[in-house]
């Protein structure tokens, strides 16, 4: 930990989904003075997200789904065109996306790339999400995909031609931070 913060107080306020703690502490300014600080931090483990992309024929598996936080937002329907992701659930970062690639498109995925991780929301959210590409035949669907009913998932399965997932970005149809990260990854390394 950093000598220029020092922690004083952590207080639980929701376990109901996630984690959210309220944390009192002290921060040295760049002037040597410490100043007390109060931050909020969401803490929903970390995750990972994946494109798959089928260079032959200039494809990519993205999905669709209901995001209430976008819904409340201003999302008018509430829906989001993304990549695949989900929690690592103490899982390493490839065998959750392996496994997260299936249940959600239903394609099985053998070898996935890790092209970078970030922080996706760091002034609040304690995630770290690792981004995977993989590439995808149609050899490789083992079912519909569309999410586990006990976690509530209700996931339509997109196959769209490259360049009009790309153009969905300056549409406004894609406004999804991590897709548009990947999409523009595929497309800065030629990966289709």
């Amino acid at each position: 930990m950093s000598e220029k913060v020092r922690l004083k107080k952590v207080e639980l306020l929701s376990d109901n989904w996630y984690i959210l703690k309220k944390y009192v502490f002290d921060y040295q300014m760049p002037n040597g003075d410490w100043e007390e600080q109060k931050r909020e931090a969401y803490d929903r483990g970390n995750g990972a997200a994946i494109l798959l992309y089928e260079p032959q024929r200039a494809k990519v598996i993205l999905t669709r789904q209901f995001r209430l936080p976008t819904f409340i937002s201003g999302n008018a329907d509430g829906m989001m065109i993304e990549v695949c992701a989900g929690l690592l659930d103490e899982s390493a970062p490839e065998d959750c996306i392996r496994r997260e690639t299936e249940e959600e498109t239903g394609y099985r995925v053998g070898k996935v790339q890790k092209v970078m991780e970030a922080y996706m929301s760091p002034g609040a959210v304690t995630e770290i999400l690792y981004f995977f590409v993989a590439e995808y035949s149609a050899e490789m669907r083992v079912s519909a995909g569309g999410g586990l009913a006990e976690e509530q998932e209700h996931i339509e399965v997109l196959e769209l031609d490259f360049e009009r997932a790309y153009g969905m970005i300056a549409s406004g149809e894609i406004i999804d931070a991590k897709t548009i990260m990947l999409l523009q990854y595929a497309k800065i390394h030629q990966l289709v």
